[in-house]
């Protein structure tokens, strides 16, 4: 129970009656009191958190012993119920001090219920009297209030005071604030309400469609490959990409694509897109990073002729050109505060006014973002609205860098090296000694660093033919090392070598070896030096696998070699692993 210790002068059935304030709470300290309960009630917080901190602020403007809020679920039961000094698990204990014969009435008939004396009052038992402290010697008053959310009573708001001549005079007063209060209250629930459903039916479709995506565990050769224009590769990392995009393209579900920067989010976009029952209709894209604040405003959802200076006509924005069809935010992490607010609106009503105009506009808009970032730590620090995660997060797709798919590099190259041929009319090929060298750098920037570095080097290639020996990095001119050991830190796992390096026999010493990112290295004798692709030969890598039991870090230690290393030579030479 409640109940405020007894005084050693006073009986124990008896709780101390509350003092009195020697003044009577005025017309602005009540206006004062709920200008900061809205305050609080706004803040982000656990509900059972923020409806306690309610009641430890009524008491210093309203006159009361105890404060009480409960709250039903849609069947009538409790859900919740908090007072002033809540902790978790004390729920049972509050609901105990509460007089269910007046919350019914109050519930049934959704109007307040204030009793100057409960004592006399056929809706409050012996127990509920008891409980309230309440006696011929000690009267005690109460006020009650509905809680609604729209026509519907979800909960109470009650308190009780013990009885004195300025606290009658003030019930109708209290009964007011209190209603005013509980209406506050209403609306803050429902929000809470309506975000935690919300949250868990995108959670259970992004439940569902993963559960789809696991069907994709059968064998490789049972499953219809996706061919997305511009995506190149054959690799594990990327048919299991593939696989995704074409399960993901049959719902309309809202995409984030998460992945380092280079790796092509905007390809995988479109290839969602182009696979869907949108492909017809425009698919539409921004670079949320690109622009300012209010720009980005106009670009994605248009003005009215006058909105701003320079507005000398009205123009669609992405939204409204996207209709029907699919907007790609690329950089999504990046847009400000105030703006995400107003994205999230459209997210979730799929409608939205020009700047200018006071004309709603509904779209029907499937909504691809991508980002580079970290967005669960942007939310944890603020920086990024935890709704908004929500919305744009259905399904999450992680595109995989350049250094876990390096089987696509010579596929890569050779079409990167057509494309320059056919915009500069050459006749360029690439020599197995520079498809080495490409197989070995570490590409921080991905594909879009493999591309620039294949176009580098065709313009300034003299011959007909590019080699090893071609590619800045053997001048000492590629600055990508300088990029990648800045990075390395955040990435999983270690580099790859970053040149193709000579083979040296077993028995002999190994000479200094430039790398294709300037660095030297001196192997001791009896190592066999290997670039990732090229190694002394399949015979010894065979005798090394079969010294060790066919264990791959074992033989790797007895060449020198690192595990990846040894495992590219294994299918490079097309040596089969033996099982024990």
């Amino acid at each position: 129970m409640l109940h405020i210790p007894s005084s050693s002068d006073r009986p124990a059935s008896q709780p101390e009656p509350e003092r009195k304030p020697s003044v009577e709470p005025s017309h602005e300290s009540a206006l004062t009191g709920i200008f900061e309960i809205s305050k609080i009630l706004s803040a982000p917080g656990r509900l059972e958190v923020t409806l306690a901190n309610v009641v430890d602020l009524l008491q210093s403007f309203v006159q009361m012993r105890h404060g009480i809020v409960s709250l039903f679920n849609d069947d009538g039961m409790p859900e919740m119920t908090v007072g002033s000094g809540w902790s978790e698990g004390s729920d049972e204990r509050y609901r105990s001090c509460l007089p269910q014969k007046a919350i019914d009435q109050i519930v049934a008939t959704g109007r307040p219920l204030v009793l100057e004396n409960v004592a006399a009052e056929p809706a409050f038992s012996a127990a509920d009297r008891e409980v309230l402290g309440a006696s011929d010697n000690m009267p005690v008053s109460f006020i009650g209030v509905p809680i609604r959310i729209d026509p519907r009573v979800v909960g109470t708001l009650t308190i009780d005071r013990v009885q004195d001549d300025s606290s009658s005079l003030r019930l109708d007063y209290d009964a007011r604030l209190l209603a005013m209060v509980a209406n506050l209250v209403g609306q803050t629930v429902q929000l809470h309400r309506l975000f935690a459903s919300d949250r868990e039916r995108l959670l259970a479709e992004k439940d569902r469609l993963q559960k789809q995506m696991c069907e994709l565990g059968r064998p490789a050769r049972e499953r219809k490959k996706l061919h997305a224009h511009g995506i190149i590769g054959d690799s594990p990392a990327l048919s299991g990409l593939l696989e995704k995009i074409a399960v993901v393209a049959k719902s309309n579900s809202r995409v984030l694509l998460r992945g380092e920067s280079g790796t092509g989010k905007e390809l995988v976009a479109k290839a969602i897109h182009e696979s869907s029952s949108r492909a017809k209709r425009p698919f539409v894209k921004l670079n949320c990073a690109a622009l300012p604040e209010t720009v980005l405003e106009s670009e994605l959802f248009g003005h009215e002729k006058g909105a701003f200076t320079g507005a000398v006509s009205s123009r669609k924005g992405r939204f409204e050109l996207a209709d029907k069809g699919t907007l790609f935010l690329d950089e999504i992490g990046e847009i400000s505060a105030p703006f995400q607010a107003k994205l999230l609106r459209v997210l979730q009503e799929q409608e939205f006014e020009r700047v200018g105009s006071n004309q709603t506009i509904k779209v029907d808009v499937r909504v691809i973002a991508a980002t580079n970032k970290n967005l669960e730590e942007a939310v944890a620090r603020s920086e990024f609205r935890a709704d908004l995660y929500y919305r744009i997060s259905v399904v999450p797709l992680l595109l995989p860098p350049l250094r876990e798919r390096r089987s696509d590099i010579p596929l890569l190259a050779g079409e990167f090296l057509r494309k320059f041929n056919n915009e500069n009319g050459r006749t360029l090929t690439l020599e197995a000694s520079a498809i080495e060298v490409l197989m070995n750098c570490g590409f921080p920037g991905n594909v879009r660093e493999l591309e620039n570095c294949i176009e580098r080097t065709a313009t300034l290639c003299a011959g007909s033919s590019i080699v090893r020996s071609d590619f800045a990095c053997y001048q000492d001119q590629c600055h990508s090392k300088r990029l990648w050991k800045s990075t390395s830190d955040d990435r999983t796992g270690q580099p790859a070598p970053t040149t193709a390096q000579s083979i040296t026999p077993l028995g002999e010493a190994a000479p200094p070896v430039q790398s294709a990112c300037g660095l030297t290295s001196t192997m001791p004798p009896g190592t066999v030096l290997v670039s990732g692709a090229k190694m002394a030969d399949r015979e010894r890598v065979i005798a090394a696998m079969e010294k060790s039991g066919w264990v791959q870090a074992k033989a790797a230690r007895l060449l020198g070699l690192t595990p990846r290393q040894i495992g590219y030579a294994l299918r490079k030479y097309g040596i089969e692993i033996k099982r024990f």
